[in-house]
């Protein structure tokens, strides 16, 4: 019987990787991930991430599996040649361009907002090289109220939307994301969405937790309710289990064909 899944797309924190277990990754995933790319699957890591900080969280896991995609910061893709990864330039440069385009649009009103955050909340606000307003707020349901906010703003500034994690947020353009970099790679590589599986537990999951995007949906126990309905609702698969095991025993109800998956 021929290989089911072709792209495997893993959120990293929380979804693959646990920073306060040891292992961070489960031993049982590690092999089944490594099993499916020897079979000829691809594996992509899909984080909020930059590069360097997820490879450095992969060199302290020690595993003995690797990447074949990256997706870092939601948006930027590289591939892995030999023992480095390289940047796909095409795709790269017109994500930078694009936000460029936008975050010059809105720097005048930055300042404004980030008054409107810092006066009533706690949240650190400041800019990066990926986005004029970053912020980390203090509690979830802090982040809840900066969210909307953000939100209502967006509404009136066409393409441009918030990208959150927890207590993470910051501005993103709406074409460049988790679920537009994984329907890329999986063009790139020639593989439709009925070969491609996406894992993932918070809100910046939601853009490839769709069907249109892969035909295999996974959350763990721990994720938010947003991510575990829209996953339910598409048929996908909502462990018990938390992390990295949640994911594991996704990747079994595949593989051993349950009804549904």
């Amino acid at each position: 019987m021929a290989l089911p899944i072709k792209i495997i797309s893993t959120d990293f924190d929380g979804t693959l990787h646990a920073e306060f277990e040891e292992p961070p990754v489960p031993v049982a995933l590690e092999q089944a991930i490594g099993q499916l790319q020897r079979q000829g699957a691809a594996w992509v890591i899909n984080t909020g991430r930059d590069l360097p900080s997820l490879l450095e969280s992969l060199g302290q896991a020690r595993l003995s599996i690797c990447p074949d995609y990256v997706v870092a910061v939601e948006r930027e893709i590289y591939a892995r040649q030999a023992e480095s990864f390289v940047g796909l330039e095409d795709w790269n440069t017109s994500c930078e361009a694009a936000h460029r385009e936008i975050f010059d649009s809105i720097r005048p009103d930055v300042p404004e907002l980030a008054t409107w955050i810092t006066s009533r909340f706690e949240a650190k606000v400041y800019a990066d090289a990926y986005s004029p307003l970053c912020l980390i707020a203090q509690s979830s349901t802090e982040a809840d109220v900066i969210h909307d906010y953000l939100n209502a703003y967006c509404r009136n500034v066409p393409n441009l939307t918030v990208v959150r994690n927890h207590v993470y947020a910051r501005f993103c353009h709406a074409a460049y994301n988790k679920g537009s970099a994984l329907s890329e790679i999986s063009r790139r590589a020639g593989v439709s969405r009925d070969h491609v599986v996406a894992a993932g537990d918070h809100l910046n999951d939601l853009p490839m937790l769709t069907s249109a995007r892969a035909r295999w949906l996974i959350a763990p126990s721990n994720a938010v309710e947003e991510v575990k309905e829209q996953v339910r609702q598409q048929n996908g698969y909502v462990s018990v289990e938390p992390h990295g095991h949640g994911l594991a025993w996704g990747l079994r109800r595949i593989l051993s064909g349950c009804p549904g998956d």
